[in-house]
């Protein structure tokens, strides 16, 4: 049998079955290891976050441009996009802790470059660029390996509850980044503060020489990492898995048309809404209250699902959750009114965070061990990769027609390819679900 024949056979044995009601409220918590790596990793997000805050500001203040915004958004996510599933493939057949410490020291490069620039005053548009490149390519080292440790810390029964904290983690750092950058700055000054920053990388490049090992019995059969032939071979894999299939074209679809590229234009937003019905507002202020709102819904719905824990993860469910965030970020592009726009964007959190992680915990207990890390990988290739895109989509477009129209427009067209992922779910005979 060839590997091909061999790599997609796997994805045809039996799945793991629904461990979701054995997980209670906070489960992953109860092992040490996870507490370790949630503080680690709440540190490292609040670094990555501090990083966007000071260096997009600065970039924005001194170049004004759109396209420049947008090129952030594409070279962040391009990398995700690219290499995400040989990044899960090489997860899968060696230690994902030594990837993830590659991806940490590419960080700590990132935000030492960064602060050289601010320091000597010799930024240009081109080490911008550069250096949010080498941002990017440190993300996708991160995220895929760092998805599959939880896998190894927790185990599937609690799985779905790591997943979730983790979210929530990552938009813990993304409400305390501007607070602790707003502080850094006033305290150090945005050059020398950027270069502090890296010293919030340290604590899980370090905690990983010490994390557990995985259980090598998970994984009896390694594939060797043969680049773009895995994308074609897991796309194979999954094709026969409905859950797996609808999460990967939920994931897809919210990052091409949107992703995460109206926080690169946030300054821009800051600076049409700064001033309205409140008055004088600072738009360095209103940027940071914009931002802190989003990760105010999601921290929030982190907080409630992991507490209630009673709505089943379902495909249905999550690309409901999924619309619901659209018309939140359709709203926000139309909106004039401060308040208004503070409010559906923590809405937008909300929905953001629930929809992300319950279609994550859906891919990773449904994923073959075998091919775990690519199948993670192509999820996160269309769920992060597909981001890359959102930059012209939003950030490109918002140049050309403006960034409220762009966005609204997104929006919209997501609504409706939203609604035909979902009767095409509802179409599909009932069968149990495995969230």
């Amino acid at each position: 049998m060839g590997t091909a024949q061999l790599f997609v056979r796997c994805s045809l044995e039996p799945l793991p079955q629904n461990p979701v009601a054995a997980s209670g409220s906070f489960a992953a918590m109860k092992s040490v290891p996870y507490r370790l790596q949630f503080i680690a990793y709440v540190l490292a997000m609040m670094a990555d976050n501090i990083e966007h805050v000071i260096s997009y500001w600065v970039v924005f203040q001194k170049f004004h441009s759109p396209t420049l915004g947008g090129f952030a958004v594409l070279s962040h996510w391009l990398p995700f996009l690219l290499f995400s599933v040989a990044v899960g493939g090489l997860a899968d057949r060696f230690d994902p802790r030594r990837i993830i410490q590659c991806g940490m020291l590419l960080f700590i490069v990132a935000s030492a470059g960064w602060g050289f620039f601010f320091i000597t005053d010799t930024i240009e548009m081109w080490h911008a660029m550069l250096l949010l490149v080498i941002h990017g390519c440190a993300g996708v080292l991160w995220q895929t390996p760092n998805q599959l440790l939880l896998y190894d810390l927790v185990g599937p029964a609690d799985l779905p509850s790591a997943v979730r904290l983790n979210a929530m983690a990552r938009y813990l750092g993304i409400l305390v980044g501007p607070a602790v950058g707003g502080v850094i700055m006033l305290t150090l000054g945005t050059s020398h503060g950027i270069i502090f920053n890296t010293l919030f990388y340290l604590p899980m490049l370090l905690w990983l020489f010490w994390a557990p090992v995985r259980d090598n019995s998970i994984a009896i059969r390694r594939f060797a990492v043969r680049g773009f032939a895995d994308i074609m071979l897991t796309i194979r894999a999954i094709g026969t898995q409905p859950v797996l299939t609808a999460m990967t074209w939920l994931a897809g679809l919210t990052s091409f048309m949107i992703g995460n590229a109206y926080h690169a234009q946030m300054p821009g937003f800051a600076g049409d809404l700064g001033h309205g019905d409140l008055g004088h507002g600072d738009p360095g202020v209103s940027y940071s209250v914009l931002l802190a709102a989003d990760a105010g819904g999601a921290l929030l719905a982190g907080l409630a699902l992991e507490s209630w824990g009673r709505l089943k993860g379902t495909p249905r469910t999550a690309i409901t959750l999924a619309m619901l965030w659209s018309v939140a970020l359709l709203g926000f592009a139309a909106v004039r009114i401060y308040p208004v726009a503070i409010v559906l964007l923590f809405f937008a959190g909300f929905f953001e965070l629930s929809f992300n992680t319950m279609a994550q915990a859906l891919v990773q207990l449904n994923a073959p061990a075998d091919i775990r890390g690519r199948v993670v990988g192509l999820y996160n290739m269309a769920g992060l990769g597909m981001r890359a895109f959102s930059g012209i989509t939003v950030g490109v477009f918002g140049a050309a027609i403006g960034i409220h129209w762009s966005l609204g427009l997104s929006a919209a067209v997501l609504l409706a390819l939203l609604l035909w992922l979902y009767r095409r779910e509802q179409a599909r005979p009932d069968r149990p679900a495995r969230p």
